[in-house]
């Protein structure tokens, strides 16, 4: 974990600045992440990093004149071109391979602890000690395990919990799981409607009440997710029909919403025991993958595939994304399955 000193040093980082810009990656770990600084803050605009958590300079036209900080949430990458650019103070929050950057503030749990796997949201709880709920979603969400402030959460919100202790039985067998999967499926679909959501995220007093909604936003909330929800189910159904070898191919065809990351990390739960799982769509001549194996390091996976194709991609050891040239993506498979 992060040590108390530099939990300290983030929260102060927050305190100290008048007008933060927040970057967060667009999946529960960082949607929650940026909600707990941003709640404990009340000030601040944002940006959502969509689809690859990746910074380069690029991205300073997002960032306002009147900033004074600028808070990066769970983003893998950060291009010192980015830092130079903006010419204002950074503080990088993540928990993905760390990186050198100069000029900013880093905090990544893994420079000293290389095989420590710490959510964003929950180095983010850690640091202000406020909303527990929302730590505790982005957090196990991320699949996050055996962090002190989560026996606190299983007491707490037992009602939701109940006897499950592991974080993909927490997600597909509970209410706090469907929980989770409400904030994340209103983070897809139209811009004004996903601002519109992370706005109501922003001032909600309880996210227990998007359960059951009362509220005219608390129901928009909910309707979004009931619509999303209805097309996931036939989009895994058809996932789940899928008969592979030891590597588990899938692709899809997008309607309204992408589901690649959220059918990637259910699939191997529903169909455990395979090599790796590749979930894919295809968009503007590529295919968009999301990548989960517990047998092989995708890290290093993709790392010699892209000497032998052209692509790009990143995340962790189990859990990864990649974006591959259509005609390349049968290759691709056959590295797959040729991996040890």
């Amino acid at each position: 974990m992060i040590p108390k000193k530099q939990l300290e040093e983030i929260k102060n980082e927050l305190i100290e600045c008048q007008n933060p810009f927040f970057f967060f990656h667009d999946d529960d770990d960082g949607l929650c992440a940026f909600l707990l600084l941003s709640r404990f803050k009340g000030e601040g605009k944002w940006h959502m990093v969509k689809p690859r958590p990746y910074i380069d300079g690029s991205f300073a036209r997002f960032v306002p004149d009147d900033c004074d900080k600028v808070f990066i949430l769970d983003i893998a990458v950060v291009k010192q071109e980015f830092v130079n650019e903006i010419k204002k103070p950074v503080v990088w929050i993540d928990h993905h391979t760390p990186l050198k950057i100069s000029k900013c503030r880093y905090f990544n749990p893994r420079i000293k602890h290389p095989r420590a796997y710490v959510p964003a949201s929950a180095i983010c709880y850690e640091a202000i000690r406020q909303d527990l709920l929302i730590g505790a979603l982005g957090t196990i969400a991320d699949g996050g395990k055996n962090l002190g402030f989560l026996n606190e959460s299983f007491r707490k919100y037992k009602s939701l919990i109940g006897k499950y202790r592991k974080p993909f039985d927490i997600a597909y067998k509970t209410e706090f799981g469907r929980l989770i999967r409400i904030l994340s499926f209103n983070l897809n679909g139209k811009t004004n409607d996903i601002r519109k959501s992370v706005g109501i995220f922003i001032k909600e007093k309880d996210f227990q009440n998007f359960l059951n909604p009362s509220t005219k936003d608390e129901k928009f909330v909910h309707g979004r997710y009931e619509l999303a929800d209805e097309e996931y189910k036939k989009v895994l159904a058809d996932a789940l029909s899928v008969k592979s070898g030891d590597v588990f191919v899938f692709i899809y065809m997008p309607g309204r919403i992408t589901f690649g990351g959220d059918i990637a990390t259910e699939i191997p739960y529903r169909l455990p025991g395979k090599k790796m799982y590749i979930i894919a769509r295809e968009k503007s001549g590529r295919m968009q993958c999301s990548l989960r194996s517990n047998k092989i390091n995708l890290l290093k996976f993709l790392e010699r595939a892209f000497k032998k194709i052209e692509g790009y991609g990143g995340g962790h050891p189990v859990a990864a994304g990649c974006s591959v040239r259509k005609e390349d993506f049968e290759k691709f498979v056959e590295m797959a399955k040729e991996e040890k």
